[in-house]
Formats: C-alpha cells, sequence, structure tokens
C-alpha cells in the first residue's frame, strides 16, 4: 500500500499522568505513515485524490492541542481513530508519539509509543426467526451504520431457509452484510452481541428461536480460535443459508484455511 510519511512533527500538548503535565504541557513530536492508495493522484496530479499532508500536519497539531489525556497510549490511540474518521481515503495508518521531557527524574534521549489502526473487512451472518424478521434485521443494520466505527459497505437479499440445527421452529430470513470496522475481533463481537441483546434476544436455549443472530463470517484473512470466538466461522462450509447471500455479494472470497472460494464452498455444499 502507498504511504504519506511524516516525521517529527513538533506539537505542544497537556498530556501526563502529572498535575503539572496537564498544566504547563510541554513539547511532543509526531511521526505517521498515512496509508492510502496515491496511484490515481500520481496519474492525475490531482490533490483531491489523495490526502493534503498539511491537512494531516495540522489535523494532529489540533489534536494534540485540543485533547488531554494521562497517557501518550491514550494520546496514540485516540488520534490514530479521529485521523482514520476524518480522512476517509486512509486505509491504515501508523504512528508514533516521543515524549522529549518525560519526567522520569533519569537522563533519556524519549519515550515513545507505536501503534498501527485501521480499517478492516468483516463479514457478518444475520439470521432471524422471530416476530417481525425483516425488520429485526434492517433494524440492526441500520444501528451498524451509526456506529462511527462500522461502515456498511453492501448487504445481500435476505432469504428465507429452514432452521439449521435444531429443526423443529419457525424458518428463518438470513442475509450477510460486508463492513468495514476499527474493532478488533472481540470488540467487534461484543458490538454484535449488544445489537443482539437490543433486538430482544434471549439465549435460553442452544440453536433456538431468536429475534436476532449476528455471526462474524470473516475478519480479512484472519485465522482465529478462542474461548469465545472463531473465525472464519467454524461451520461456514455447511451453512447454505449463510454462503448463498454470502455468494451474491463476495462469491470471490477464499478461506483462508481452505483456500476454496465462496462459490466452490457453495457448489460443493449442492451438490
Amino acid at each position: 500500500m502507498d504511504c504519506i510519511r511524516i516525521r517529527n512533527l513538533e506539537v505542544f500538548g497537556h498530556h501526563g499522568v502529572y498535575k503539572e503535565e496537564n498544566k504547563l504541557g510541554q513539547k511532543f513530536v509526531v511521526c505517521a505513515d498515512v496509508f492510502v492508495d496515491i496511484r490515481p493522484a500520481g496519474l492525475n496530479d490531482e490533490l483531491k485524490l489523495s490526502v493534503h499532508y498539511g491537512d494531516l500536519c495540522n489535523f494532529m497539531n489540533d489534536f494534540m492541542r485540543t485533547n488531554t489525556y494521562y497517557l501518550i497510549e491514550a494520546a496514540a490511540e485516540q488520534m490514530a481513530r479521529a485521523l482514520l474518521l476524518r480522512f476517509e481515503r486512509v486505509s491504515s495508518i501508523k504512528l508514533t508519539i516521543k515524549k522529549p521531557w518525560a519526567p522520569i527524574g533519569l537522563p533519556l534521549e524519549e519515550v515513545s509509543v507505536q501503534i498501527e489502526r485501521g480499517w478492516h473487512d468483516a463479514y457478518i451472518g444475520m439470521g432471524s426467526n422471530m416476530g417481525d424478521k425483516k425488520d429485526f434485521i434492517s433494524e440492526a443494520v441500520k444501528r451498524m451504520g451509526h456506529d462511527d466505527d462500522i461502515r456498511i459497505c453492501e448487504e445481500s437479499s435476505l432469504i428465507t431457509t429452514k432452521a439449521y440445527g435444531k429443526t423443529d421452529q419457525p424458518d428463518f430470513l438470513n442475509g450477510v452484510a460486508h463492513i468495514k470496522t476499527l474493532y478488533t475481533p472481540n470488540e467487534l463481537l461484543v458490538c454484535m452481541n449488544e445489537l443482539e441483546t437490543l433486538a430482544g434476544r434471549e439465549r435460553k436455549e442452544h440453536w433456538g428461536p431468536r429475534t436476532l443472530d449476528l455471526d462474524i463470517l470473516f475478519y480479512d484473512d484472519l485465522v482465529l480460535d478462542s474461548k469465545d470466538l472463531t473465525i472464519p466461522h467454524y461451520d461456514i462450509k455447511n451453512r447454505d443459508f449463510v454462503l448463498k447471500p454470502l455468494c451474491e455479494i463476495a462469491p470471490w472470497l477464499r478461506h483462508p484455511l481452505t483456500g476454496k472460494t465462496v462459490r466452490q464452498m457453495l457448489d460443493e455444499l449442492e451438490a
């Protein structure tokens, strides 16, 4: 990915755990690697197709001046998020904040923190088989769209399918949404669980009827297996109610473990 590099931008801020630091302030030094596709700007020689480095510098300067944090870790985290939300062309950023006058009572050149943050591609399986199924799913997508840390890229159409696993229950309405998100996988899981709760979901019975079911199917090309979360979804290859709507919007998407595309998995399942 192309990169705009900003080195050693000197800014003033009131960040630190001591009252004197918050009151008097001090100098900080910021470095940023801003990842953005600059080929269109390079081919057309038009600034509007890139990101103005002057705007980036002024934004970081203003951010450090107008906010106060005890930790430079917090300053870096919040500024990276603010930059990603403000500049839509930026896909990710590597941000370093240096504190040259860190009050530790020992001689040192500087203390610094460095983080990398960016937008991630995720695919969310959506289902409902209670009440107004379409409304539950539509409301969930709307709430995702109102979350600053989520951008809705594309939605599949909704299909009606028989219940899977526990079959003696009403038919499901199912679909898939492609999103970009600043959330980590576990943060995204918490967000999806909160949306299910807002829809009135009660977890009384495994695979039982539910007002809303939201599953993280894919998250970039991440492979994750933890106590609370498995990515890619562990049973995706056997679920036509997931593969059909997913194939509608991303037939080319490859499973990071098997290397098979969504189209291939669906064809194998239907065969």
